[in-house]
Protein backbone atom coordinates (compact mmCIF):
# COMPACT_ATOMS: atom_id res chain seq x y z
CA UNK A 1 0.00 0.00 0.00
CA UNK A 2 1.28 3.27 -0.56
CA UNK A 3 1.88 6.21 1.74
CA UNK A 4 -1.28 7.98 0.90
CA UNK A 5 -3.68 4.80 0.31
CA UNK A 6 -2.76 3.92 4.64
CA UNK A 7 -3.22 7.73 5.56
CA UNK A 8 -6.72 8.69 3.87
CA UNK A 9 -7.38 4.95 4.22
CA UNK A 10 -7.06 4.84 8.18
CA UNK A 11 -8.71 8.29 8.23
CA UNK A 12 -11.54 6.82 6.70
CA UNK A 13 -11.97 4.38 8.88
CA UNK A 14 -11.26 6.56 12.25
CA UNK A 15 -13.62 9.09 11.20
CA UNK A 16 -16.46 6.90 9.80
CA UNK A 17 -16.62 4.11 12.20
CA UNK A 18 -18.45 6.36 14.70
CA UNK A 19 -20.14 9.16 12.44
CA UNK A 20 -23.93 7.85 11.48
CA UNK A 21 -22.72 8.08 7.96
CA UNK A 22 -21.48 4.64 6.48
CA UNK A 23 -17.83 3.78 6.06
CA UNK A 24 -18.70 1.50 4.04
CA UNK A 25 -20.19 4.15 1.43
CA UNK A 26 -16.75 5.77 1.73
CA UNK A 27 -14.34 2.93 1.43
CA UNK A 28 -16.22 2.00 -1.45
CA UNK A 29 -15.10 5.44 -3.15
CA UNK A 30 -11.37 5.91 -3.35
CA UNK A 31 -11.28 1.85 -4.98
CA UNK A 32 -13.70 3.31 -7.31
CA UNK A 33 -12.27 6.37 -7.98
CA UNK A 34 -8.71 6.05 -8.10
CA UNK A 35 -8.57 2.28 -8.49
CA UNK A 36 -7.45 1.02 -5.22
CA UNK A 37 -6.60 -2.28 -4.67
CA UNK A 38 -8.96 -3.46 -1.43
CA UNK A 39 -6.73 -3.02 1.96
CA UNK A 40 -5.08 -6.27 2.77
CA UNK A 41 -6.38 -7.79 6.19
CA UNK A 42 -3.26 -6.76 8.61
CA UNK A 43 -4.15 -2.98 7.64
CA UNK A 44 -7.99 -3.90 8.40
CA UNK A 45 -6.56 -5.34 11.88
CA UNK A 46 -4.64 -2.27 12.36
CA UNK A 47 -7.17 0.48 11.58
CA UNK A 48 -9.34 -1.77 13.94
CA UNK A 49 -7.09 -1.34 16.59
CA UNK A 50 -7.12 2.21 16.31
CA UNK A 51 -10.81 2.37 16.80
CA UNK A 52 -11.03 0.08 19.45
CA UNK A 53 -8.40 1.97 21.44
CA UNK A 54 -10.20 5.64 20.60
CA UNK A 55 -13.33 3.95 22.42
CA UNK A 56 -12.03 2.60 25.17
CA UNK A 57 -9.48 5.50 26.21
CA UNK A 58 -12.35 7.88 26.14
CA UNK A 59 -15.06 6.27 27.99
CA UNK A 60 -12.24 4.36 29.99
CA UNK A 61 -13.80 5.58 33.68
CA UNK A 62 -17.08 4.63 32.21
CA UNK A 63 -16.02 1.01 31.17
CA UNK A 64 -13.85 0.70 34.73
CA UNK A 65 -17.17 1.86 36.53
CA UNK A 66 -19.46 -0.67 34.48
CA UNK A 67 -17.58 -3.73 34.78
CA UNK A 68 -17.14 -3.10 38.63
CA UNK A 69 -20.56 -2.90 38.99
CA UNK A 70 -21.81 -6.06 36.48
CA UNK A 71 -19.29 -8.11 38.97
CA UNK A 72 -21.03 -6.52 41.94
CA UNK A 73 -24.23 -7.83 40.68
CA UNK A 74 -23.14 -10.98 39.33
CA UNK A 75 -21.01 -11.95 42.59
CA UNK A 76 -23.02 -10.29 45.17
CA UNK A 77 -26.30 -9.19 43.52
CA UNK A 78 -26.41 -5.53 43.84
CA UNK A 79 -27.81 -3.61 41.00
CA UNK A 80 -26.96 -0.29 40.23
CA UNK A 81 -27.54 2.38 37.53
CA UNK A 82 -24.17 1.17 36.09
CA UNK A 83 -23.97 -2.78 36.16
CA UNK A 84 -28.00 -2.19 34.74
CA UNK A 85 -26.34 -0.33 31.77
CA UNK A 86 -23.42 -3.01 31.36
CA UNK A 87 -25.98 -5.50 31.00
CA UNK A 88 -27.94 -3.80 28.71
CA UNK A 89 -24.53 -3.71 26.72
CA UNK A 90 -24.49 -6.88 27.18
CA UNK A 91 -27.93 -8.21 25.79
CA UNK A 92 -27.73 -5.59 22.80
CA UNK A 93 -24.49 -7.27 21.50
CA UNK A 94 -25.61 -10.59 21.95
CA UNK A 95 -28.48 -10.25 18.24
CA UNK A 96 -25.70 -9.25 16.04
CA UNK A 97 -23.28 -11.88 17.25
CA UNK A 98 -26.18 -14.50 16.62
CA UNK A 99 -26.64 -13.28 12.94
CA UNK A 100 -23.27 -11.81 12.35
CA UNK A 101 -22.53 -15.87 12.31
CA UNK A 102 -25.09 -17.38 10.93
CA UNK A 103 -25.54 -14.34 8.20
CA UNK A 104 -21.77 -13.65 7.13
CA UNK A 105 -21.25 -15.66 4.09
CA UNK A 106 -24.75 -14.61 2.87
CA UNK A 107 -23.56 -10.65 3.26
CA UNK A 108 -20.09 -11.37 2.20
CA UNK A 109 -21.73 -12.59 -1.57
CA UNK A 110 -24.88 -10.56 -2.03
CA UNK A 111 -24.71 -7.26 -0.36
CA UNK A 112 -21.68 -5.35 -0.94
CA UNK A 113 -22.43 -4.39 -4.22
CA UNK A 114 -22.52 -0.62 -5.07
CA UNK A 115 -25.62 -0.60 -5.65
CA UNK A 116 -26.68 -2.22 -2.06
CA UNK A 117 -24.04 0.41 -0.36
CA UNK A 118 -25.76 3.34 -2.20
CA UNK A 119 -29.44 2.38 -1.36
CA UNK A 120 -29.27 1.42 2.10
CA UNK A 121 -27.03 4.90 2.39
CA UNK A 122 -29.80 6.93 1.63
CA UNK A 123 -32.76 4.41 3.31
CA UNK A 124 -31.18 4.46 6.73
CA UNK A 125 -29.96 8.32 6.32
CA UNK A 126 -34.03 9.02 6.09
CA UNK A 127 -35.00 7.02 8.99
CA UNK A 128 -32.34 8.97 10.91
CA UNK A 129 -34.15 11.94 10.06
CA UNK A 130 -37.41 10.59 11.09
CA UNK A 131 -36.11 9.12 14.36
CA UNK A 132 -34.29 12.44 15.22
CA UNK A 133 -37.88 14.46 14.22
CA UNK A 134 -40.14 12.25 15.77
CA UNK A 135 -39.00 11.00 18.76
CA UNK A 136 -39.59 11.91 22.31
CA UNK A 137 -35.84 12.10 23.51
CA UNK A 138 -36.95 12.53 27.01
CA UNK A 139 -34.61 9.55 28.55
CA UNK A 140 -31.29 9.35 29.60
CA UNK A 141 -29.12 6.26 29.30
CA UNK A 142 -29.86 5.42 33.64
CA UNK A 143 -33.95 5.45 32.23
CA UNK A 144 -32.95 2.66 29.34
CA UNK A 145 -34.60 -0.94 30.25
CA UNK A 146 -33.41 -4.59 28.89
CA UNK A 147 -36.73 -4.05 26.09
CA UNK A 148 -35.07 -0.88 24.93
CA UNK A 149 -31.19 -2.45 24.55
CA UNK A 150 -32.87 -5.56 23.07
CA UNK A 151 -34.57 -3.24 20.25
CA UNK A 152 -30.97 -1.27 19.51
CA UNK A 153 -29.45 -4.41 19.50
CA UNK A 154 -31.96 -5.92 17.01
CA UNK A 155 -31.37 -2.87 14.91
CA UNK A 156 -27.51 -3.13 14.77
CA UNK A 157 -28.24 -6.50 13.06
CA UNK A 158 -29.15 -4.27 9.78
CA UNK A 159 -25.61 -3.22 9.74
CA UNK A 160 -24.60 -6.51 8.89
CA UNK A 161 -25.46 -4.70 5.55
CA UNK A 162 -22.97 -2.43 3.92
CA UNK A 163 -24.06 1.41 3.99
CA UNK A 164 -26.43 0.72 7.17
CA UNK A 165 -23.75 2.33 9.09
CA UNK A 166 -23.19 0.67 12.93
CA UNK A 167 -23.59 3.75 14.54
CA UNK A 168 -26.29 5.38 12.20
CA UNK A 169 -28.68 2.58 12.76
CA UNK A 170 -27.95 2.17 16.68
CA UNK A 171 -28.11 5.60 17.44
CA UNK A 172 -31.14 5.99 14.85
CA UNK A 173 -33.01 2.99 17.18
CA UNK A 174 -31.77 4.85 20.84
CA UNK A 175 -33.72 8.27 19.49
CA UNK A 176 -36.68 5.60 18.54
CA UNK A 177 -36.48 4.12 22.10
CA UNK A 178 -37.11 7.62 23.65
CA UNK A 179 -33.28 8.41 24.60
CA UNK A 180 -32.00 12.32 23.64
CA UNK A 181 -29.19 12.72 21.40
CA UNK A 182 -26.27 12.54 23.32
CA UNK A 183 -27.44 9.47 25.28
CA UNK A 184 -28.21 7.52 22.39
CA UNK A 185 -24.63 8.76 20.72
CA UNK A 186 -23.34 7.37 24.15
CA UNK A 187 -24.71 3.95 24.03
CA UNK A 188 -23.89 3.57 20.28
CA UNK A 189 -20.08 4.45 21.37
CA UNK A 190 -20.42 1.66 24.11
CA UNK A 191 -22.02 -1.13 22.16
CA UNK A 192 -19.53 -0.77 19.61
CA UNK A 193 -16.54 -1.87 22.04
CA UNK A 194 -17.46 -5.50 22.10
CA UNK A 195 -18.62 -5.17 18.22
CA UNK A 196 -15.12 -3.86 16.86
CA UNK A 197 -13.72 -6.23 19.38
CA UNK A 198 -15.32 -9.45 18.09
CA UNK A 199 -15.02 -7.89 14.42
CA UNK A 200 -10.72 -7.04 15.24
CA UNK A 201 -10.72 -10.94 16.55
CA UNK A 202 -12.29 -12.34 13.17
CA UNK A 203 -10.17 -10.63 10.94
CA UNK A 204 -7.06 -11.36 13.14
CA UNK A 205 -7.58 -15.01 13.05
CA UNK A 206 -8.17 -14.78 9.26
CA UNK A 207 -4.75 -13.15 9.26
CA UNK A 208 -2.87 -15.96 10.72
CA UNK A 209 -4.86 -18.33 8.15
CA UNK A 210 -3.71 -16.51 5.53
CA UNK A 211 -0.04 -16.36 6.97
CA UNK A 212 0.54 -13.29 4.89
CA UNK A 213 3.53 -10.45 5.10
CA UNK A 214 3.00 -7.76 7.22
CA UNK A 215 3.93 -4.20 5.83
CA UNK A 216 4.80 -2.93 9.70
CA UNK A 217 4.61 0.72 8.16
CA UNK A 218 1.30 0.51 6.88
CA UNK A 219 0.20 -0.85 10.71
CA UNK A 220 1.82 2.07 12.68
CA UNK A 221 0.30 4.37 10.49
CA UNK A 222 -3.31 2.96 10.41
CA UNK A 223 -3.21 2.35 14.36
CA UNK A 224 -1.96 5.57 14.91
CA UNK A 225 -4.51 7.56 12.39
CA UNK A 226 -7.41 5.58 12.97
CA UNK A 227 -6.70 6.12 17.08
CA UNK A 228 -6.08 9.56 16.40
CA UNK A 229 -9.62 10.56 14.07
CA UNK A 230 -11.56 8.17 15.69
CA UNK A 231 -10.70 10.17 19.37
CA UNK A 232 -11.32 13.33 17.99
CA UNK A 233 -14.72 12.35 16.38
CA UNK A 234 -15.64 10.49 19.49
CA UNK A 235 -14.95 14.06 21.60
CA UNK A 236 -16.67 16.50 19.26
CA UNK A 237 -19.86 14.34 17.66
CA UNK A 238 -20.75 14.21 21.88
CA UNK A 239 -20.12 18.53 22.47
CA UNK A 240 -21.89 19.24 19.27
CA UNK A 241 -24.80 16.77 18.44
CA UNK A 242 -27.63 18.14 21.27
CA UNK A 243 -27.09 21.44 19.43
CA UNK A 244 -26.51 20.18 15.87
CA UNK A 245 -29.02 17.70 15.36
CA UNK A 246 -28.94 14.86 13.37
CA UNK A 247 -29.84 16.62 9.87
CA UNK A 248 -25.98 17.92 8.52
CA UNK A 249 -25.34 13.77 8.92
CA UNK A 250 -28.92 12.50 7.08
CA UNK A 251 -27.83 15.60 4.60
CA UNK A 252 -24.26 14.00 3.99
CA UNK A 253 -25.50 10.60 3.84
CA UNK A 254 -28.34 11.93 0.53
CA UNK A 255 -25.39 13.65 -1.11
CA UNK A 256 -23.05 10.36 -0.81
CA UNK A 257 -25.71 8.56 -1.56
CA UNK A 258 -26.76 9.60 -4.77
CA UNK A 259 -22.98 10.25 -5.95
CA UNK A 260 -22.59 6.19 -4.98
CA UNK A 261 -25.48 5.89 -7.27
CA UNK A 262 -23.97 8.11 -9.83
CA UNK A 263 -20.76 5.93 -10.24
CA UNK A 264 -21.86 2.49 -10.00
CA UNK A 265 -25.21 2.98 -12.53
Amino acid sequence: MALIEIVLLALIQGITEFLPISSSGHLLLPAVLLGWQQQTLAFDVAVHVGSLLAVVIYFRQDIVSMTRAWFGSVLKGQNTDDSRLAWWVVVATLPAVVAGFLGKAFIEHYARAGIVIAVTTIVFGLLLWYADVRARQNKDLVDLTWKSALFVGLMQVLALIPGTSRSGITMTAGLMAGLNRESAARFSFLLSIPTILGAGLLLTLDLLEAGDAVDWQAIFYGVALSFISAYLCISLFLAWISRIGMLPFVLYRLILGVVILFIVL
